[in-house]
């Protein structure tokens, strides 16, 4: 797959949002440190079923993520690795994509509903990407805006998943799923 400027800007972005700990690297203590800041955010347990489900399935994506992108076998990805992964359809693919992210979402959203009605309200996922990805408060009301198409004050699955694709695989700037993580770098 080619990789356009714009979609190496997003792969960027996403990259920074899964190094949990900063340093430049994607390792497993990453996907273990977001999963547990998550539950703990919203007051589950470590051993609560949620918390346990959402650091499961946490560990896959690792898992799938370092069989695919960790090509010197050191046990962390860096950028160039994570990149060269995506195009060459090792990550995700449009084929492949909802099988990808739906539990993984569905588990988020167990975590961040608080009045598990199934859509997450601007506080919720404010709470939710600021534990899980570290993003700015002000950030993640904006990106809930965005998402929230049909105006209604609330986010679904449904909605992220949408927003994820198209983070992925549309290269049109201004659609909600380019706003996914925020402002873009460069």
């Amino acid at each position: 797959m080619e990789i356009s400027d714009f979609l190496a800007r997003k792969l960027e972005r996403r990259f920074e949002t899964f190094d949990f700990d900063g340093d430049g690297r994607i390792q497993r203590g990453d996907f273990d440190g977001s999963a547990r800041a998550l539950a703990a955010e919203f007051g589950h347990d470590p051993d609560s079923p949620a918390a346990q489900q959402l650091l499961e399935l946490s560990n896959r994506l690792w898992a799938r993520l370092a069989s695919a992108a960790d090509v010197n076998v050191d046990h962390a990805i860096d950028l160039a690795e994570y990149k060269d992964a995506f195009a060459e359809g090792l990550l995700v693919t449009e084929a492949t994509f909802e099988q990808g992210y739906r539990p993984f979402l569905e588990a988020i959203t167990a975590i961040a509903d608080t009045d598990h009605d199934g859509k997450l309200t601007a506080d919720d996922h404010v709470r939710w990407t600021g534990a899980l990805m570290h993003l700015p408060a002000t950030d993640a009301r904006d990106i809930h805006h965005r998402l929230d198409t049909d105006n209604d004050g609330y986010i679904t699955t449904q909605d992220l998943l949408h927003a994820i694709h198209d983070y992925y695989f549309d290269e049109n700037p201004d659609g909600p799923g380019s706003w996914l993580l925020g402002k873009l770098p460069g």
